[in-house]
């Protein structure tokens, strides 16, 4: 099974009547088996054929998660062609724009929520011939025809040209490119990681050995479709395995899907879900929002099963071990009493979420594990398809990435690529059917990246002892003293965004300079009130002064002294820090379409501030450039 193809065939053969994809269009979700999908793939691949793609030539597909997503892609590497999934974040001038006309694309296919994105640009993309709209009650106009009518013309192709495609399908090589998947654009020109099908093939069997899907598992695919976790631990994974996956119930805006998605649960009562760190903070925020609204003695009450379930799970891979297991009556006490009761909210068969990015909060891990749905973290990236790592049911550790896939080598690097023994720090280098084939059109940075057919991840990390991998940070937004040591800083800004109500996002920066700074973005809401409380103003001097002192109280736990004074090396501490007067965001670009800050964005962009963080002057928190952040929150 070396093809997307031949991986859906079998599926088909195995599974035929087994629903694959659950959508919400009226009053409840409905479903697509395997057989029904795969007829329709055929129509769609013969549509495309009929309109003259041939193979190699690349389709972009823009819509929010829903069956035409699958049912496009499948069309599309049925035809030969190949997929060029856009995020749904993208604006349409600078980031769409680019893609297109990057991959030379003939088509797009694209839902109503986005068409006036593509609209918008159509005249300036070079190579697009052809918009496929997937919505029928759309209106066209000039170069557009319907996702239907594109199926229609499929199942009107002659026997002849069918029997052409067939050929054309038997021919789809393990090495061709399935999708040309852009990078999220931390730099100017995105790249374009070419994946084949064989890298997907592999890393769904790579990803099956972390993982027990059952046929008759479901999930909710709550995160974007086109992410590449989401599509291979999602569509591929569970297509493997005969599974289903369902859809949010769509609307209008992003945000009306967003409030679907805790009824939607409850409605699909999904085994797993795939989550994020951002989605994990707004679930557990969510349920203690409940857990207050009940009353101060069941908070107390839940304060202390939490405490106790912390205890008794340990790190997971000594869970109930030793001391612990005389924690085990209390623990189910409390399980029976609370926790089974929030599970009901996560539809009462949830087994466990699989986060996807390197560096979930161990406190969130901790807090899923106690309610009794654990969160397995694990690791990967694009170029690998992207599975690397996981942490699983029966083997895991929180706080590690988990352990690797199955038929993958791993090593960790020195700066000169040599490899480290186990316990040691450095970068981690992969092998594997899952390693991409290369960046389309940028020979420079696949020599780059990927060297004698290992790729340089660019992230650091080790190995324990009992071979879980442990992922700290990119090396690319290491803090580097003026001695030339080393230290990733993401731990350190999580942490003080995390436990600071007056901090909204925080990036630290040394690069071989002094000392360290923070760039900080503070909490508007949470500043002003408390110095309302204070009978004070963010116009007046001591307002400003106030509001600087409870920012570095913040800070100053992490000294000597302070609550968390052990948590991190007090020399990677900042040493001077700017309060900024705007926020990270997509807008301005300083966060990239999957959330994440763009560090040198952020540090070309406030150039000024680092460059004062520097000086006397403004090494003192309570310098000019701070107290004018802090006036202009009154406005």
């Amino acid at each position: 099974m070396n093809t997307i193809i031949q991986l859906f065939e079998e599926s088909v053969k195995k599974y035929a009547s087994n629903p694959f994809l659950w959508e919400k269009t009226k009053e409840q979700y409905e479903s697509v088996s395997y057989k029904s999908l795969y007829e329709e793939v055929q129509n769609l691949a013969a549509g495309f054929y009929s309109l003259g793609i041939q193979k190699g030539d690349r389709i972009g597909l823009l819509s929010e998660g829903r069956n035409a997503w699958v049912l496009s892609e499948l069309g599309v590497l049925f035809a030969g062609a190949v997929n060029v999934p856009l995020s749904v974040k993208l604006d349409a001038q600078n980031e769409l724009k680019f893609r297109l006309n990057h991959s030379d694309s003939r088509f797009v296919v694209v839902s109503q929520n986005h068409l006036s994105k593509i609209r918008s640009i159509k005249d300036q993309l070079d190579t697009i011939e052809k918009i496929i709209v997937i919505d029928d009650a759309v209106e066209l106009q000039d170069k557009e025809i319907h996702l239907s009518q594109l199926i229609q013309l499929g199942m009107d192709l002659s026997d002849e040209n069918l029997k052409e495609l067939k050929q054309l399908q038997a021919n789809i090589q393990a090495d061709d490119n399935a999708n040309i998947s852009y990078t999220s654009g931390t730099t100017a020109d995105p790249k374009g990681i070419m994946l084949t099908h064989n890298n997907y093939t592999s890393n769904v069997i790579q990803a099956s050995s972390l993982m027990h899907i059952p046929e008759h598992f479901k999930t909710l695919l709550i995160l974007p479709w086109d992410h590449s976790f989401a599509h291979t631990a999602g569509i591929y994974s569970f297509m493997l395995k005969g599974a289903s996956i369902a859809a949010i119930q769509q609307g209008k805006s992003p945000m009306e899907a967003l409030k679907n998605i805790p009824k939607n649960i409850k409605e699909i009562q999904p085994d797993i879900l795939l989550s994020v760190p951002a989605l994990a903070k707004n679930f557990k925020k969510n349920i203690e929002k409940g857990i207050k609204a009940k009353g101060p003695k069941v908070e107390s009450l839940f304060r202390k099963a939490l405490k106790l379930a912390y205890k008794y799970n340990g790190n997971g891979w000594d869970k109930g071990k030793g001391y612990r297991m005389f924690l085990k009556p209390m623990y189910f006490f409390y399980d029976k009493i609370l926790f089974s009761k929030i599970r009901e909210n996560f539809g009462g068969k949830l087994k466990f979420f699989v986060g996807g990015g390197a560096l979930l909060d161990l406190e969130l891990q901790r807090f899923f594990y106690a309610i009794g749905i654990p969160m397995y973290q694990g690791y990967g990236l694009s170029e690998a398809s992207p599975i690397i790592s996981s942490n699983a049911h029966h083997k895991h550790k929180l706080g590690s990435s988990g352990f690797l896939v199955e038929g993958m080598e791993l090593k960790i690097c020195d700066d000169d690529g040599n490899s480290l023994p186990v316990v040691e720090k450095g970068e981690i280098v992969i092998k594997g059917g899952n390693v991409m084939k290369g960046y389309w059109k940028n020979k420079k940075a696949s020599a780059e990246t990927l060297r004698d057919g290992w790729l340089h991840t660019g992230d650091m990390g080790h190995l324990d002892k009992d071979g879980f991998l442990y992922v700290l940070g990119r090396f690319k937004s290491l803090l580097i003293a003026n001695d030339g040591e080393k230290f990733s800083p993401e731990g350190i800004e999580e942490a003080l965004v995390d436990q600071s109500i007056y901090m909204d996002q925080c990036i630290l920066h040394n690069n071989q300079d002094p000392y360290t700074i923070a760039l900080v973005v503070p909490n508007k809401t949470a500043l002003l009130s408390q110095l309302h409380k204070n009978g004070l103003d963010a116009a007046t001097e001591k307002g400003q002064q106030k509001a600087l002192e409870l920012l570095q109280q913040e800070l100053n736990e992490y000294r000597p002294g302070g609550k968390y004074e052990d948590m991190f090396p007090h020399r990677w501490l900042p040493t001077a820090v700017g309060i900024l007067p705007e926020g990270f965001t997509e807008e301005n670009k300083l966060l990239n379409s999957t959330m994440k800050v763009v560090r040198n964005k952020v540090i070309d962009h406030f150039q000024d501030h680092v460059k004062d963080l520097y000086t006397p002057e403004g090494k003192n928190l309570y310098n000019t450039k701070n107290r004018e952040s802090i006036h202009k929150l009154k406005g």
